[in-house]
């Protein structure tokens, strides 16, 4: 294997490594509540459905009528009790609706305290993932590291994949701040 492929290698798997944690950290930002309807609030909710943890996308179908209204329809209407169940014990701080077919969650207008609090998970959030970030880059030096130490690579070959590296990293995060940048302004628009 030569030199240059095991460099390509590790930097590779990094980029992997950082656009998994970006992909985490905006899947995060997708679940905390902005004051309008998505899915994506409650999809991943676990209901015990028939004694087993069961997330809500396995057991209905979710459509928003409105941009405060999400309405969930369960496959199975003899699981509606276990999802409004579901959805009490969550921290969303919603009260479902039923009629019998179909579960409503009315969103109300988020207050700025609750708004500055969102802020500041969403900050956390996106701090969580940039360590992600940087653990990536150390695992990836540390690896190119060992290479040189090896003899694989010359010095002036570690410096050139150290210098990617950093590329790589800087534009991870970037990314991060980025969705972090989007998140915020949803959430602090009124």
């Amino acid at each position: 294997m030569s030199d240059d492929s095991l460099v390509g290698m590790t930097l590779d798997e990094c980029r992997e490594k950082m656009a998994a944690a970006t992909a985490h950290a905006n899947h995060d930002f997708a679940t905390v509540r902005t004051g309008r309807a998505s899915p994506t609030l409650v999809e991943n909710l676990r209901a015990e459905y028939y004694g087993a943890p069961t997330p809500l996308q396995q057991l209905a179908s979710f459509s928003v009528p409105e941009a405060r209204l999400l309405v969930i329809a369960p496959f199975d209407k003899s699981a509606i009790k276990d999802i409004e169940k579901a959805i009490l014990n969550s921290d969303l701080g919603l009260q479902p609706n039923s009629d019998g077919s179909v579960i409503r969650l009315s969103f109300p207008e988020l207050t700025q305290d609750r708004r500055r609090e969102m802020v500041k998970l969403v900050h956390a959030k996106a701090e969580d993932a940039r360590v992600a970030v940087r653990n990536a880059r150390r695992a990836a030096r540390k690896d190119l590291e060992s290479l040189e130490k090896d003899g694989d690579i010359t010095s002036d070959e570690l410096d050139r994949a150290e210098k990617d590296l950093e590329k790589i990293t800087q534009q991870a995060v970037a990314d991060i701040d980025r969705l972090l940048q989007s998140k915020e302004q949803e959430l602090l628009e009124v």
